[in-house]
Parts: C-alpha cells; structure tokens; sequence
C-alpha cells in the first residue's frame, strides 16, 4: 500500500509525540536502501564484531556508495509530510549525521528504558533545555524501516512533562541476562518492556518511516532471528543543529577536563 497523507499525522506526532508515514518509501528506493544497509552490516561487523549493530556515521566509509541516502533525503513525498507536521524550515539530518540499525548476531537483549537528552545529561544547561524540550518540533528522530522492525516501544504523550514515579520505577528493573537461554532473554526483555505504563511497541513494515520525539520514554529490544535494517536519523531545524554543534563542543571540553584532573 503507497503512502497516504493525513492530517492525523500532525494530531499523533503533536499529542503523542510519535506518527508512522506508512509505506512512505516506494518498492525501486526501497530494493536501492537494502543494497546500501546490506553493505552497511558487512562494514560494521568487519570493524566491530558480529555483535555491531549500528553503522553510523553512513557516509565516509571506503568504496561505501550512499547516493540511495540522497534519493531518500529528497524524496518527495517525504520531505512534503515532514514539512507539513514539523515546518518548512525542517530538513532530514545528511549522511555524516545518519545511522544504520542491525539485528544482533548472537543473542536477545534489550536496552534500558530511557529518555536520550535530558537536563541531567553531561554537556547541557539545564536551564536552557527545560525551554527547548517544550517545543515538539526541536528534538526528533527517525526509524525508516527497510524490513519489519518490532524493535521499538515508545510511551506516547512522554516527551516535555517530568517522569512519572511508576515510569521511574519500572525503568529501575531492566532484567539480568546473564547465563540465560537465547529463549529465557528474549521473554525477559519482552516482560520489561511492557511493563512500562502506556508503552506501545512500534511495528514498522518496510518501507514504514516513524517520526518521533526521543526525549520520551523509549527503549529496544532485538533478537538475532529477526532481521533488522533500519535507518535511524533527525530532523532538523537550523536551532537544532546549531545546538548539536554546541553540546558535542561542551562534551568535548567536559571530558578534556577530566581527562587532565586524573
């Protein structure tokens, strides 16, 4: 089924924080990004093992041919859809800024539950992002399915209010898989992840395109059996880029700090 667009897409992504551009991605531009991602995990794996399960940067790889990144930036449909719920100054992140997602090679596992940018992380005013988080559209974040991808769940309407105590406390219990069956892991990451208050799990089908505010709860859980190509990337509006320029600069001067009090 080809793309529809709606406006229920500004509603979801306004009050939930999260909307799905179903079938976004044509058949042709799909079969060109599976080439791209396939080589992509060849790469990864080379340089960090069987268990690698993010390419990213894309670009900047010897011999690595990403001109099928550039017919999905321009895509027309999608640049239109992201336009209408963001605003027309929102571009798609470019390649240098872009991940490929993989399935693990060997065993389940599952991150914790967590929020990516908050006031407590290393490298933010606090002040400044209590201001930014309240607006949707300057943090956002993208899983562009290549296959099915039942990896993410998400809590909706999360982002831009404080943590709720069960939503805390349910993120304290990430399971211990240590010793455990391939079997025994994949129903414990499955149990933690539903027990969250108000998680949905995001079923993608290739060619699936969510749009996503990262600051919500949100987690991954991933088995070896279940094949996984996923782009992940933002959009963004020139406020935001300039403010990724200036967190990786804090980093940066924060660990050169305390790299030279050991």
């Amino acid at each position: 089924m080809s793309f529809v667009w709606s406006e229920k897409h500004i509603e979801e992504y306004w009050h939930h924080g999260v909307t799905v551009f179903r079938g976004i991605l044509p058949p042709s531009l799909l079969t060109d990004l599976r080439t791209m991602a396939e080589k992509g995990r060849a790469i990864t794996r080379a340089k960090h093992g069987p268990q690698a399960q993010r390419l990213q940067p894309i670009s900047g790889h010897e011999g690595y041919d990403v001109s099928a990144f550039d017919d999905f930036l321009t895509h027309p449909p999608l640049v239109d859809a992201l336009k209408k719920v963001l605003s027309p100054r929102h571009e798609p992140s470019a390649a240098s800024h872009t991940g490929i997602f993989y399935e693990p090679a060997n065993e389940p596992w599952c991150t914790g539950w967590h929020r990516d940018i908050t006031a407590q992380s290393a490298g933010v005013d606090a002040q400044e992002f209590a201001l930014l988080e309240r607006d949707p559209t300057f943090f956002t974040q993208v899983n562009c399915a290549l296959y099915t991808d039942v990896s993410t769940w998400y809590v909706p309407g999360s982002d831009g209010r404080p943590n709720l105590d069960a939503e805390v406390e349910a993120a304290k219990h990430q399971p211990d898989l240590e010793g455990k069956s391939s079997a025994e892991r994949e129903r414990l990451c499955l149990a933690y992840c539903q027990s969250m208050p108000n998680a949905v799990q995001l079923v993608l089908e290739a060619g699936d395109y969510a749009l996503y505010r990262p600051n919500g709860w949100h987690i991954g859980s991933y088995a070896p059996y279940r094949r996984r190509e996923t782009i992940h990337t933002g959009v963004w509006k020139p406020e935001t880029a300039a403010w990724y320029v200036k967190w990786y600069k804090n980093l940066a001067a924060e660990r050169a700090k305390a790299s030279a009090e050991e």
